[in-house]
């Protein structure tokens, strides 16, 4: 644990240098991202950029690129884990709004999951699955409980997370044997504990379900905390989070908090 705390930190530190090194000849293969607007590369108040999904880079492209993987970047803006599943469940923004308007990265017919089981059915040279999923659940917690997901209907909505999750990881473990990584969720503030402790639970349910599955946990949470140490722990402040026109920031990461989330990828 502490060799992985050491070397997550050191990448942080270098982060450029690691992700525009050339690519890795000897790791050839496919890759396939699969989640929300985290894994998608989403930014917002994009304008004629939504129209040409090409316009969005996120860590599965920067992963890739450093590794030398083949992308197929499923991933939806506003995805949940029930809609990633079934295009009929409740869904953030995706099924509901993102799909219907902008191409994705890869187009595809019905669920996420269908299109992940067909991909890895024909493409037996998979190296990798990473999946960021779970976030979108929540807000939709937020936005439609009386205690917004502050209170019982947090615990509820999670352990629903984590049915959903085991369905996905048990569709993908149908199809695929190979490396599976569930990329987690960073604090949009580590200076607010009881944020913090909300992402901490979320990941907490989300890893659990995901080493049931044989995978492994690229830790997202910790790298986003150790880049935001100089502005004591404000990822906004860092640079981590997209800057929005009122000074605030949005949930969703920069290109510099995108290569933090691909040097976790890398050294998980």
């Amino acid at each position: 644990m502490l060799r992985r705390f050491f070397a997550i930190a050191a990448v942080v530190v270098s982060t450029s240098a690691l992700l525009t090194a050339p690519a890795k000849a000897s790791s050839p293969g496919r890759y396939l991202a699969l989640g929300d607007s985290v894994a998608f590369g989403y930014r917002p108040n994009a304008g004629p950029a939504y129209l040409n999904a090409a316009n969005f880079s996120g860590y599965a492209e920067k992963y890739a690129s450093l590794r030398g993987l083949r992308l197929a970047n499923a991933s939806c803006p506003g995805e949940t884990t029930g809609s990633l599943l079934d295009t009929r469940a409740p869904s953030n923004g995706c099924e509901n709004g993102y799909r219907t308007t902008f191409p994705l990265h890869v187009a595809y017919p019905g669920a996420q999951i269908d299109y992940a089981a067909r991909y890895l059915r024909t493409h037996r040279d998979t190296r990798l699955v990473t999946l960021t999923i779970g976030a979108n659940d929540m807000f939709l917690c937020q936005n439609t409980t009386p205690d917004h997901c502050t209170g019982p209907d947090f615990r509820i909505a999670l352990n629903q997370v984590s049915r959903n999750l085991a369905v996905i990881l048990a569709a993908v473990r149908a199809q695929y044997r190979g490396d599976l990584v569930l990329v987690s969720y960073y604090s949009l503030d580590y200076r607010d504990p009881v944020q913090v402790e909300q992402v901490k639970a979320i990941n907490a349910a989300l890893a659990q379900v995901t080493r049931r599955y044989h995978g492994t946990i690229a830790d997202g949470f910790t790298a986003f905390r150790l880049a935001s140490l100089r502005t004591g722990g404000d990822p906004c402040a860092a640079g981590l989070l997209i800057k929005l026109p009122d000074g605030t920031c949005d949930v969703h990461p920069t290109a510099a908090g995108h290569r933090v989330l691909a040097a976790a990828l890398a050294f998980r």
